[in-house]
């Protein structure tokens, strides 16, 4: 399976970027839509992953090395769509001079975090109902 990562502007990309958050976070996993969205997108730097044409993922960095919203859709996931979307962020932070990047990920998905060299800190926490831990990757 061929995937594409591109940089993507929150404006002209805005039909993708929602149609991928809105399938995972409010349809799927039932976050409320008015905690989906908020003052941070405009300004962050978003990314899609594609599969052929078909926009399949999304994830945003902000300019202080946290990244969010990574989204992959249920029938591309384990197959290394949200993993190249990380690299990709990753990649991107380090650019930008960002010695770390940090996450708040869901409890349920830390194993694919910590394989790709992320450490969680603190206690776990709820955000939007959901349990998540904060966790670092340090280059």
């Amino acid at each position: 399976m061929q995937i594409t990562i591109h940089q993507i502007d929150f404006d002209t990309g805005f039909a993708d970027i929602q149609f991928i958050r809105e399938t995972v976070f409010i349809q799927e996993q039932k976050i409320p839509p008015e905690l989906e969205w908020d003052e941070f997108d405009p300004h962050a730097t978003h990314i899609i992953a594609r599969v052929k044409e078909q926009a399949v993922g999304t994830a945003r960095l902000l300019d202080n090395g946290s990244i969010g919203r990574v989204a992959v859709l249920k029938p591309f996931r384990k197959k290394g769509v949200g993993r190249k979307m990380m690299h990709y962020l990753m990649d991107l932070a380090k650019q930008h001079n960002c010695s770390n990047v940090q996450i708040h990920a869901q409890v349920v998905a830390l194993a694919f975090y910590q394989k790709l060299g992320f450490i969680t800190v603190g206690d776990i926490f709820d955000e939007a109902g959901i349990p998540h831990q904060t966790a670092f990757c340090y280059f």
